[in-house]
C-alpha cells in the first residue's frame, strides 16, 4: 500500500510538474533576465532603501532606473545595428565582388600565402564569387533575423514588462524568496551555506566581471573602429562585447583579423594602431579588470567555462552567456556536495 500511494504520488507530481514547466516556459527567459538586473542593480537598490526605508518604494525607484539606464542605449544600439547590417549587405550587393577582387589579389601576392598555398592548395578556396555570395547570404539572414526580432513589438515589450515586473519583486522580497530556496533543499545548514556562496561567487564573476567588462570593452572596440573609418563601428563594437564572454579567444576574435587585413592592404599604420591598441587597451580590460572584480572566486576551469558559454548560447540565446556558466557551476557545486556526504560530520540526531 505505502509502495502504491508512493508511485501515485510521484507520477502526480511528475505530471504536474511538466504542466507546470508548460506553463512558466514562455516566461523564462524573461525571468532570466530579472534574475541578472536584480543582481546587477542590487547594491543600488540596498542603497536606497536605506535612504527610503520602504523596500517597495526602493525597488520602484530602482526600477525606474534601470529603465533609464536600459532604454535609451538599448533603442539606439537595436536601431544603429540594424543600419549597420542593411548598410553592409546592400554594399556587399552594390560594389562587393571588385573590392573584394582587389582584397583577395592583395592577399595572394603575399609570400605568406604563396608558401601556405604550396603546402595546402587554400588557392581553389579563395575564390570571390564563392566567398562574397557566402558574405550576402550570412548578412541577409543576421538582417532577416534581426528585423523579425525587431517587429515582433508586441511580444519584446511584452518580455520587458515581465522582467521589469519580477525584477521588482526580486528586488522586494529577494530574502524571502532565498529563504524559501534553501528550505526546499535536500542539504544541512552547512551544505546550504556552501551551495549558496559558490553561486553567488559565480554570479559576480559571471555578470559582474564578464558583463562589465563586456561593456567596456565594446565601447572601446566601437571607438576604435569609428576613429580608423571603419564601417559599422557600433555592429563591430557589439560582437567584441559579445565575444568577452568567449574565453581563450575573446575580443582578438575580431580585432585581430581586422588589424592582419588591414596590414595586408598595406595600410600599416592604421594596422599596427589597431593591433596595439586592442592589446595594450582592450585585452588589458579583461587582465586587469577581471581579476580586480573576481578574484578567485571562479573555480572553474577555463575549458569547462569556454564550452558552458557556448552551450549556453545555443540552448538559451544571449541570455546564455551567463546562464551557461552558472548553470554548470551549480552542478558541479551539487556534485561536489553528493560527493564529500560521507564526509559531512553526522547530526545530532545520529549522535544521540
Amino acid at each position: 500500500m505505502n509502495r502504491f500511494y508512493s508511485v501515485m504520488l510521484l507520477a502526480i507530481l511528475s505530471v504536474l510538474g511538466y504542466l507546470t514547466y508548460q506553463i512558466m516556459n514562455p516566461f523564462f527567459t524573461a525571468v532570466a533576465w530579472a534574475v541578472v538586473f536584480s543582481i546587477v542593480f542590487y547594491p543600488v537598490f540596498v542603497y536606497i532603501s536605506k535612504k527610503v526605508r520602504v523596500r517597495a518604494i526602493a525597488a520602484f525607484i530602482t526600477i525606474l532606473l534601470i529603465l533609464v539606464i536600459i532604454i535609451g542605449p538599448f533603442v539606439f544600439l537595436t536601431l544603429t545595428l540594424a543600419d549597420e547590417l542593411q548598410s553592409v549587405v546592400t554594399k556587399a550587393g552594390e560594389g562587393g565582388a571588385g573590392s573584394l577582387h582587389e582584397a583577395i589579389a592583395k592577399i595572394k601576392s603575399t609570400k605568406a600565402y604563396q608558401q601556405i598555398n604550396a603546402y595546402t592548395g587554400i588557392n581553389e578556396y579563395m575564390d570571390e564569387t564563392v566567398l562574397l555570395d557566402n558574405i550576402k547570404g550570412a548578412g541577409k539572414w543576421l538582417v532577416q533575423d534581426f528585423s523579425g526580432r525587431i517587429s515582433d513589438a508586441v511580444s519584446i515589450i511584452f518580455n520587458f514588462v515581465t522582467m521589469l515586473f519580477t525584477a521588482f519583486f526580486l528586488l522586494k522580497d529577494g530574502p524571502k524568496f532565498l529563504s524559501k530556496a534553501k528550505g526546499y533543499m535536500p542539504f544541512n545548514e552547512g551544505q546550504k551555506e556552501r551551495l549558496a556562496g559558490q553561486i553567488k561567487d559565480m554570479i559576480v564573476s559571471t555578470v559582474y566581471g564578464g558583463v562589465v567588462v563586456a561593456i567596456i570593452q565594446g565601447i572601446l572596440g566601437g571607438f576604435a573602429y569609428y576613429y580608423l573609418g571603419i564601417e559599422a563601428p557600433v555592429m563591430w563594437g557589439f560582437a567584441m562585447a559579445t565575444m568577452s564572454f568567449v574565453p581563450l579567444v575573446g575580443t582578438f576574435a575580431i580585432w585581430g583579423p581586422t588589424s592582419v587585413y588591414m596590414l595586408i592592404q598595406g595600410d600599416y599604420l592604421h594596422g599596427i594602431g589597431l593591433f596595439l591598441f586592442g592589446v595594450l587597451v582592450i585585452s588589458m580590460v579583461d587582465n586587469i579588470l577581471k581579476p580586480l572584480i573576481i578574484g578567485a572566486r571562479t573555480r572553474m576551469h577555463t575549458l569547462v567555462i569556454l564550452f558552458s558559454v557556448l552551450g549556453g548560447i545555443k540552448l538559451f540565446g544571449m541570455i546564455g552567456l551567463i546562464m551557461g556558466p552558472l548553470i554548470t557551476a551549480v552542478f558541479v557545486s551539487v556534485f561536489e556536495i553528493f560527493r564529500h556526504v560521507e564526509d559531512e560530520p553526522v547530526g545530532r540526531s545520529e549522535q544521540g
